[in-house]
């Protein structure tokens, strides 16, 4: 009943949407007046506007599939399988991310404590998953992080694990 493309579009918008029902619901609860729901109202209000925030940043990182491989995050742990080279690197062992552009395609090059690196093309199979990794990493600015991806040039150091590093292996 839904054209593909309609239905394609409403799905890569769903959880924005879901944020925007949540705030209607809480300004609806709101104007039915009484403080128990004008409370309820206000909360919901609140969770919707940081959820639209989130879901849009999270939108940020979903691309169209124009690189070889598979983007896989799973426990921790951050894997690529790629044609041509590919690896696993454990988001507690991540001491460097950064956005690179290595032949003529943007990765997220990240770099372990021991010196290992891992390059993820940005728009691989899966790559929309590595925000809920990265939003984990202690400190990291992901409104800088999701800025950098839309300029779409190469950058300093998006994020360092502050601390010393551990030895080189």
């Amino acid at each position: 009943m839904i054209r593909p493309e309609v239905k394609a579009h409403l799905r890569r918008w769903s959880e924005v949407i879901a944020a925007v029902a949540t705030g209607l619901a809480g300004v609806w609860l709101f104007s039915l007046g009484g403080w128990v729901l004008q409370a309820i109202g206000m909360i919901l209000v609140a969770l919707a506007l940081g959820w639209v925030v989130i879901a849009g940043r999270r939108l940020r990182f979903l691309r169209g599939v124009a690189a070889p491989g598979v983007v896989e995050v799973d426990e921790g742990q951050i894997g690529y399988w790629g044609p041509n080279f590919g690896g696993f690197i454990a988001l507690a062992d991540l001491a460097e991310l950064r956005l690179a552009e290595a032949g003529g395609a943007r990765h997220w090059r990240m770099r372990t404590r021991g010196g290992e690196v891992l390059m993820v093309p940005v728009d691989a199979v899966g790559a929309d998953r590595l925000y809920d990794a990265f939003v984990t990493l202690p400190g990291i600015d992901m409104a800088a992080l999701t800025a950098a991806l839309d300029r779409g040039v190469g950058t300093l150091p998006l994020w360092k694990r502050a601390g010393p590093s551990l030895p080189r292996r």
